[in-house]
Order: C-alpha cells, then sequence, then structure tokens
C-alpha cells in the first residue's frame, strides 16, 4: 500500500524575519507540517528588493518582503506554493518575475503566476518518496491588469497571474428591470456602449438584458444574483487539470478568491462552487481555497475535499516595510507619511478592520492521507495569530490551546453535510 500525506495552509502574509532561535511554539507547528510529504502554503506577498514599480492598483496593502523571508517560509517546511492572488502584481510585471526569480534561487516549488500565461497556467510538479504531486494555481481576486497574457509567435507574454474570472448577472422582476432601462436611458451610462454597437465593434443585448455601466441585469420572475466562471479561464484551467491528472498521482487546485455569497462573507460564491466541482470531475483529488483571511466550510465531492478557504497562516500587514505614496494619497494622507502612521490611521490605532475580526486571527492548518490514490482521512489543527498582541508580535502563529476554532469549523461546514469528529484538540474527517 503507497501512503501519501499532505498539509495544506492559507495565507502567509508575511513580513517580519523569524527570530534566530525561534519563537515559543514554533518547534510545534514546525514538526507537524514537516511530518508530511506534502506541505502546501498560499505566499500572499511578491518577494524582491523594490525591483517592479508600484501598480496603480494594489490588494489592499502593496506587499512586498525582502527575499529572505523564503528562507523562514522554508523553516517551517513548506514545499509547494500557489502565487496566484490579489497581491500577485502589486509591484506590477518586475514584481511578478522577481518573486519567482527568487523561489527558483531557493528550488521552491510555485504555480499561479509566471512571464506569460502559459507559464502562470501551468501545473507544477513535486517529487515525494511515494507519490508525484501536482499543483495548479488560480485567482478570481485581482485588478484586471494583474493577468496574465500568452505569448505568441511574434509577441512576448504578459506576466502575471492566471485568472479565473467570472460573469455577474442581477435578475430583477420587471418592474425594477423598467426603472432600470429607463434610469440607463435618462442618464446616458450606456453611451459608449451604444457607440460601440453603432460602430459593429459590439452586438446588441437582447430585449431581455440590459447594463448599467458594465453591470449586467435581466429581465426575471425573481430578483437574485448570479455569478458563474468566465468559460475561457474554466477551459484554459480544467485542461491543465486533466493534464495534470495523466502526469501525476496527485491533483491538487490552489484558488485564491475573497468573493462570497449574500452579505455573509463565510459562503463561497456560486461560481467557486461551480468551479470547484468541474475541477474534481476533470481529476483533482483537492481544490484549496484562500483569500478571504477567514476560514470557510469543507465540502466533500465525489469523495474529494473543498477547502473552501483555509483563513490565514501569517498574517503580518501592518508591519509591511514600505508602501508607495499612492497609498498615503488615497487615505488623503501627505505623501511622505511613514507606514507605521499610514496603518494606525488605516485601523484607528487597532480599534477597527481586520484588528478586531476574531475570525482573522484563528484558522486551522488542514492535513490529509490519501492511499493508493484514494484520500482517506483529513485531519485538522487548530491554530492562533494572535490577537490583541502588540503589531509586533500579531500574524504569528501558534498551535490554539482549545478546541473553538474548530466548532466555529464544524458549523461552517454542515451545510455541506461535512462532520468533524473533535478529540484531542484536532478534528478528524473519515472519508
Amino acid at each position: 500500500m503507497s501512503k501519501t500525506t499532505f498539509i495544506a495552509t492559507g495565507d502567509a502574509f508575511m513580513t517580519r524575519r523569524l527570530p534566530e532561535k525561534g519563537y515559543p511554539g514554533f518547534a510545534e507547528l514546525q514538526n507537524i507540517i514537516q511530518q508530511h510529504d506534502v506541505r502546501f502554503n498560499n505566499l500572499e506577498i511578491t518577494i524582491h528588493n523594490q525591483e517592479g514599480y508600484p501598480a496603480a492598483f494594489s490588494g489592499g496593502t502593496w506587499a512586498m518582503a525582502e527575499p529572505e523571508i523564503l528562507d523562514d517560509l522554508k523553516k517551517y517546511g513548506f514545499n509547494l506554493y500557489n502565487t496566484a492572488n490579489n497581491h500577485s502584481c502589486d509591484y506590477s510585471c518586475g514584481g511578478v518575475l522577481a518573486t519567482a526569480k527568487y523561489l527558483r534561487q531557493r528550488d521552491m516549488a510555485f504555480a499561479g503566476t509566471g512571464a506569460s500565461l502559459q507559464e502562470a497556467a501551468a501545473p507544477v510538479y513535486l517529487e515525494t518518496t511515494n507519490a508525484r504531486v501536482a499543483l495548479i494555481g488560480t485567482s478570481s481576486s485581482f485588478h484586471e491588469s494583474a493577468a496574465a497574457g500568452y505569448r505568441s509567435i511574434s509577441m512576448l507574454g504578459r506576466p502575471g497571474l492566471n485568472p479565473l474570472r467570472f460573469k455577474t448577472t442581477y435578475h430583477v422582476e420587471k418592474a425594477y428591470f423598467d426603472v432600470l432601462r429607463e434610469v440607463a436611458e435618462k442618464t446616458n451610462m450606456n453611451a459608449e456602449e451604444l457607440y460601440s454597437i453603432a460602430c459593429g465593434y459590439a452586438n446588441p443585448l437582447p430585449e431581455d438584458e440590459l447594463t448599467l455601466d458594465r453591470l449586467g441585469f435581466k429581465l426575471d420572475n425573481k430578483t437574485w444574483k448570479q455569478t458563474e466562471p468566465l468559460k475561457k479561464d474554466m477551459d484554459r484551467i480544467l485542461s491543465a487539470v486533466r493534464e495534470a491528472r495523466r502526469q501525476a498521482d496527485y491533483v491538487l487546485v490552489s484558488v485564491h478568491s475573497h468573493e462570497f455569497e449574500g452579505l455573509d462573507t463565510v459562503k463561497p460564491a456560486q461560481f467557486l462552487k461551480t468551479f470547484a466541482y468541474a475541477c474534481i470531475e476533470a481529476g483533482a483529488d483537492a481544490i484549496l481555497g484562500h483569500g478571504p483571511h477567514e476560514l470557510r466550510g469543507i465540502e466533500i465531492y465525489q469523495g474529494k475535499p473543498i477547502f473552501y478557504s483555509l483563513g490565514n497562516f501569517i498574517f503580518q500587514t501592518e508591519t509591511v516595510s514600505l508602501q508607495p505614496a499612492d497609498a498615503y494619497l488615497n487615505k488623503g494622507m501627505p505623501h511622505d507619511t511613514t507606514v507605521g502612521a499610514y496603518m494606525a490611521n488605516r485601523s484607528k490605532d487597532g480599534t477597527r478592520g481586520y484588528c478586531v475580526m476574531e475570525n482573522i486571527w484563528r484558522s486551522v492548518m488542514a492535513g490529509f492521507t490519501a492511499e493508493d490514490g484514494v484520500i482517506t482521512q483529513i485531519q485538522l489543527y487548530p491554530i492562533t495569530l494572535c490577537m490583541g498582541a502588540p503589531r509586533s508580535k500579531m500574524g504569528v502563529p501558534h498551535l490554539a490551546q482549545d478546541n473553538a476554532v474548530l466548532h466555529y469549523l464544524a458549523e461552517l461546514s454542515k451545510p455541506f453535510g461535512t462532520k468533524l469528529e473533535i478529540r484531542d484538540n484536532m478534528a478528524v474527517i473519515n472519508l
């Protein structure tokens, strides 16, 4: 019997070096992580020494850390990384290429970004003792300029991330639809679109559809919001999954997605569920979700786990060393503001935003065991990131000393029909 073990963690927004001798609790985490063959993390920061220009749009904080941060991540034991997320292009194409350079210098396997869309979309392979494992990385949360572009016979590709775009359609009843159409006509908000149609560059919409400055609406007998993956992105990613299925023993798909259903941030958007199901049907063994900086539920689909979000693993956004002038000016602050003052303003001295959101600072590490190609069990280890600690200490992971987050995750997973067995400071899901 051939057995392979996996462990997956969420976002590593790491901006501070590890202490030379580690920290209290580091060895416990390291020991658990290094017991596994495949050790995954989402690298949610660009890695370079100002080798890319700050982009006009960022993922929130312009995310950059010195290359030596990668050495510290390796000390935890990780050997497989996703780099496709909303921060991938915070420092434009130069930041993407520099991050890839420093990862390759350290022989760190990663997927999700590259010098072209061919590179960003390609599976990366990890050789372990008993199995070859493929990882495909993608993100649905990004500024449109961050999407990688294909190289062609005559042109270079565009560095960036492997995009999972989606279409949003707002279905509305006739009374609302008629009002929206009248608003569009009276404000001329669709003037450019109408001009494009008149010139033959775009096709007119059917009578039961309309746009309001790029927002799409459809006449329906009820009011609801529909999200669906963009076909060209789905086709490309599923093609990579099928290729990875041919070339590897196990296939992992990592997807960074902030989007949620309705007003509840812990409910994954419909397009993400559609995407996850399709990936498993195409041959993926597990879907590793992350992005909203908090946990979401776990679903088992056709015997394969979908982790809709693994939350945070390291979250040190407030101690990033540099920010461009745009960050300060966007907040109405002088261009020469210091990072510390900017962060204090943003969080209102730690009294609002992420600083006071409990779910940002608690998470799990998800281990799972596969035997002869079949995942048989999931093990969940609770972690805490030190909410309420001084800024210099917040965001560092430790094993949690109670099961509160496991019970919380059990509640999040109930709507998917997933049952967690909680015992001895861990939870188990038997498949």
